[in-house]
């Protein structure tokens, strides 16, 4: 049984996380295979977007796996297998996708249960999320002495209130779905009966839409926050122009004045 599995239906490709009985966490082999997939997303031109999720109905993801990838991390352990072996000379150097490698086109978050430590942080590299009202969210690094070394230090002041990312990274208390949803950090709770058809209507969505328009905008949004007004602006005039003269410019409005779907071709 592979760590991590994946599949593309169309132009959705589906990452799912695949170690229920460790509460999804993260081993040398997990994050390789999670590069892997992201990679394949990054450079497959038929994928427009991903959703990421997390298999049985307890967690999303838990975090690091403290035993095994931990140990590795910290030289308390050598390599004793390819995965190891893989992690150490190649992904870890590279660095991990959706923490502290960016993707470039959107992901949605399927959050079938916890997201706490590391899988708060995958949470925080995606762009839209559905979550179930059981699960729980945080950054419980602090309690083991290590560093959320995912992002979050970066992301979580500006997905949430700073008085708010501040309290759950250094008390590494949790959060309910619902305070989540509140703070603005989830976009919607559903039953899990639903997540997976909530996810895949948004993930049609973004799918529908013009790639290259997609993919800007979201480059867009993530490069220019926290610059001075006006040199954002000038920056996202940077992003926005090449987005025009693409094919697929020409055809939304002709699709839109010939009251068609625009087929879109990524260019």
């Amino acid at each position: 049984m592979a760590a991590v599995e994946f599949e593309v239906n169309g132009h959705i490709a589906l990452v799912t996380l695949n170690r229920p009985e460790a509460r999804n966490s993260f081993n040398p082999e997990a994050l390789v295979r999670l590069y892997d997939a992201f990679h394949e997303v990054e450079t497959n031109d038929n994928i427009r977007v991903a959703i990421i999720t997390g298999s049985g109905d307890k967690a999303f993801c838990a975090g690091a796996d403290l035993g095994q990838l931990i140990t590795l991390m910290n030289g308390a352990r050598k390599p004793e297998n390819e995965w190891d072996t893989r992690y150490v000379d190649d992904v870890s150097k590279k660095g991990s996708y959706l923490m502290n490698k960016d993707p470039v086109k959107p992901v949605v978050a399927a959050i079938n249960g916890h997201a706490i430590a590391g899988g708060m942080e995958l949470v925080q590299g995606t762009d839209i999320r559905v979550a179930v009202p059981e699960a729980k969210f945080g950054l419980q690094e602090v309690k083991w002495a290590i560093f959320p070394a995912g992002g979050s230090t970066v992301r979580m002041p500006r997905q949430m209130p700073y008085a708010k990312a501040m309290e759950l990274m250094l008390t590494g208390d949790l959060i309910s779905a619902e305070e989540a949803l509140e703070l603005g950090f989830l976009n919607y709770v559903v039953e899990a009966s639903e997540l997976m058809d909530k996810a895949m209507e948004i993930a049609e969505k973004l799918a529908a839409n013009g790639p290259i328009a997609v993919q800007a905008i979201r480059k867009s949004v993530r490069e220019v926050w926290g610059y001075p007004e006006a040199e954002a602006l000038k920056m996202e005039g940077g992003f926005s122009r090449p987005v025009f003269q693409t094919e697929d410019a020409k055809e939304g409005p002709k699709a839109f004045m010939e009251k068609r779907e625009p087929v879109y071709k990524g260019r």
